[in-house]
């Protein structure tokens, strides 16, 4: 699967906006880099639908945008005045020429899906490859009000256990794309959440 990532050339903070050109084109996310449109522009001529992690600022700023230049269908868990269809924990969902589950995956964010294929995981923000914190294996923040660690590591083991073995390809809300062991990835991820120390020294 042709997975491109539309906010790589972002100067504003924004979460990674993955673009997927083919079958039914999708876009796991928007992001909040002004101009994303016209990057999905560049690649495809239409885009079938938006497929949402969650709505946290950085990942949903431009979805007016993105909305008014395609006219894509919204999937999204939690309401939102351009969602067009919701999503719950175990439906499915067509990204490219694949077959995603929804995996429900509050701690992060109430609302925060992440979705896995025979192939392929788009974790959002609940687990990372790397980050300012980790090099390999790192897992969203629960510092903030709302958010919480225990939710955090039962989503977790929740994608490990709905995740598919050979699964090779893991594409998250911020950090680096990997390509390889992605279960390996979110073990490591577990094992450090799981710790219960702080993320960032000041949490």
């Amino acid at each position: 699967m042709d997975v491109i990532e539309v906010t790589r050339e972002a100067e504003t903070f924004t979460c990674n906006a993955f673009l997927v050109a083919e079958g039914t084109t999708t876009l796991v996310d928007v992001g909040a880099m002004p101009g994303v449109e016209d990057v999905v522009a560049d690649h495809v001529d239409e885009l079938d639908r938006v497929v949402l992690t969650h709505q946290h600022r950085d990942h949903v700023a431009e979805l007016d945008a993105v909305v008014d230049a395609f006219d894509p269908d919204v999937y999204a868990y939690a309401d939102h005045p351009l969602r067009t269809h919701e999503l719950d924990d175990g439906d499915e969902v067509t990204v490219g020429t694949e077959s995603f589950e929804a995996v429900h995956s509050p701690g992060h964010a109430d609302d925060h899906l992440a979705f896995v294929s025979e192939t392929t995981l788009f974790s959002g923000d609940v687990v990372v490859h790397d980050d300012s914190a980790f090099d390999y294996g790192s897992f969203g923040r629960t510092d903030r009000p709302g958010q919480s660690r225990e939710e955090l590591i039962e989503s977790i083991r929740r994608i490990l256990d709905r995740m598919p073995e050979g699964v090779e390809h893991m594409y998250a809300g911020h950090g680096g794309v990997f390509h390889g062991d992605v279960r390996d990835v979110v073990e490591t991820a577990l094992e450090r959440a799981e710790e219960r120390e702080p993320k960032y020294p000041d949490e």
